[in-house]
């Protein structure tokens, strides 16, 4: 049954390439497990004699009186027997054996096997030291064998009840592994656990959805989610907030705002972070008397709106180009004392850029300036565009020069912005001059960028400078629409370029993007 399960996951996990070491589990509705729990294991340690015994009670003597120079003359005789014995006597010492651990570390690491590193994980858990258990566990895994997680598990397994441990140190090892991203770990232990027993802590599994949720698995957390639910392990606050952002940017919105309406049934609390994923699901859907209402109950509930809630508004409004209300939202702001963010005046000033208004970009940087809220290079790419969109580029170039002295350096959204600028005042020739220096800056031109040049050429009638652009971009495995291929095409023909014209006819038969109806347009003469 279990290699059957395993199975299962491994159709998507090895479709799926983040990290060598990490692949992605996936949670299906059969995986509920229907035995009793297998019986944890019990080996023992066999008893030392002999030297062995003379030795641990010498170390272990001078262990405890903490005489680290008669230990460091001992060193070169510690063995993986030995040291297993002195952390077993030293286990109700988390303080000593760790101590003694990281002294045998450096003293004499082929002493330190599988089976020490997890009696010192289970001193440590047993005491709830679990950051250091936590970076135990990752000195051991970050440099080993992808085969490692299996043994870990066992090695953890068969000295538990050797060191008399708590189920904590599978809830250790299961988080590490989420921790690192290490998902198909993870998994694994998470269902090694359920075999014995043991199930993780709703903090652990929040880490593993978070984990999930930053590399955007959204379904995967979400089947995660509902295999705590089987498991029965109660969710809190963090965790239903997780799972209401995961069904917002799957776009089931209606699902989020269910979590939310069963908070209260759970006897959980919603919190402004609850809030805040919702009002943003809202605004990502354009329902932003939803998101408004919904800000307007937090503060019924006894909660406060924050940045966070008002800068998702804003930009709700901005993106749907209602810059009035934008704007209103950002004078309630300043009411209640809820100071303005960079990223607040960011999405206003690009909003006012959009709206073709970068006087009122000006003055908003300007008070932001005012205020003390530090621009960054994405203020001055929203101020420079809304210049360059209203053909100001003189005074583009000039917020251009300021990024120096700030030393921020301009990026891809900075060179398309000065680009459109001179397209917008037919200066073709300059723009492709700022692409080049684009590219020399080590910025990556996108596809809107070559479409916005090559059309200043075409408009002005300069098809060899259109065919130069496009050469560019189909070196960069981007091409244009069929109209504008046959547009530099037919262009070329009529300005007597026959042999340019050849060679997009050969690069877009290369390619195979050779437009429907192109031969009719062929010159029967240039075949």
């Amino acid at each position: 049954m279990r290699i059957f399960l395993f199975r299962q996951f491994s159709t998507l996990l090895d479709s799926v390439s983040i990290k060598p070491t990490s692949a992605e589990p996936q949670f299906h509705g059969n995986l509920r497990r229907s035995w009793n729990s297998i019986p944890i294991p019990n080996r023992t340690l066999p008893e030392p004699k002999g030297q062995d015994l003379d030795f641990i009670n010498v170390a272990h003597s001078h262990l405890i009186h903490t005489d680290w120079d008669k230990l460091n003359s001992l060193s070169t005789h510690f063995t993986p027997f030995r040291v297993k014995h002195i952390l077993l006597r030293m286990k109700k010492d988390h303080v000593l054996s760790l101590e003694l651990f990281n002294w045998v570390k450096t003293q004499n690491p082929n002493s330190l096997t599988l089976e020490t590193h997890s009696i010192i994980l289970h001193t440590l858990t047993k005491n709830r030291k679990f950051k250091s258990a936590e970076l135990i566990l990752k000195s051991i895994l970050i440099p080993s064998s992808i085969d490692i997680a299996d043994k870990l598990f066992d090695a953890i397994l068969y000295s538990y009840r050797m060191c008399d441990s708590s189920p904590r140190v599978f809830d250790s090892l299961f988080k590490t592994y989420a921790h690192m991203k290490r998902f198909r770990d993870a998994t694994d232990t998470f269902f090694h656990m359920k075999d014995y027993g043991f199930f993780p802590t709703v903090e652990s599994c929040n880490a593993y959805l978070s984990s999930l949720l930053d590399l955007h698995r959204v379904d995967i957390a979400l089947g995660f989610y509902k295999e705590m639910s089987r498991c029965r392990i109660s969710p809190n606050v963090y965790t239903l907030n997780m799972v209401m952002s995961a069904f917002c940017k799957s776009g089931k919105l209606d699902k989020a705002v269910k979590v939310f309406e069963e908070m209260h049934n759970l006897g959980i609390s919603p919190n402004d972070t609850s809030y805040n994923t919702l009002i943003i699901g809202y605004c990502r859907k354009g329902l932003l008397n939803s998101a408004v209402k919904l800000k307007n109950m937090m503060r019924e509930r006894g909660l406060e709106a924050n940045v966070v809630t008002f800068n998702t508004l804003i930009y709700g409004f901005c993106k749907e180009g209602k810059i009035h209300e934008a704007s209103k939202v950002f004078s309630d702001m300043k009411v209640l004392n809820v100071p303005p963010n960079t990223i607040t005046y960011n999405t206003l000033i690009n909003g006012y850029s959009q709206v073709g208004n970068s006087e009122m970009g000006s003055m908003l940087y300007e008070e932001m300036s005012r205020n003390g809220v530090k621009a960054d290079i994405l203020t001055y790419n929203a101020l420079i565009s809304g210049l360059c969109n209203e053909g100001k580029t003189k005074k583009a170039a000039y917020m251009v020069k300021e990024l120096d002295k700030l030393n921020l350096f301009p990026n891809a959204s900075t060179f398309s912005a000065l680009i459109i600028g001179q397209c917008m005042r037919n200066n073709s020739d300059r723009a492709f001059q700022l692409y080049k220096s684009m590219v020399r800056s080590g910025c990556h031109p996108n596809k809107q960028t070559f479409n916005i040049l090559i059309s200043a050429f075409c408009k002005n009638d300069d098809y060899e400078g259109a065919f130069t652009v496009l050469i560019e971009m189909f070196e960069r495995c981007m091409a244009p629409g069929s109209d504008v291929l046959l547009e530099i095409y037919h262009g070329l023909c009529l300005c007597g370029k026959d042999h340019l014209a050849m060679k997009l006819c050969n690069e877009m038969e290369a390619r195979t993007i050779m437009p429907e109806g192109f031969e009719k347009a062929k010159p029967i003469d240039n075949i």
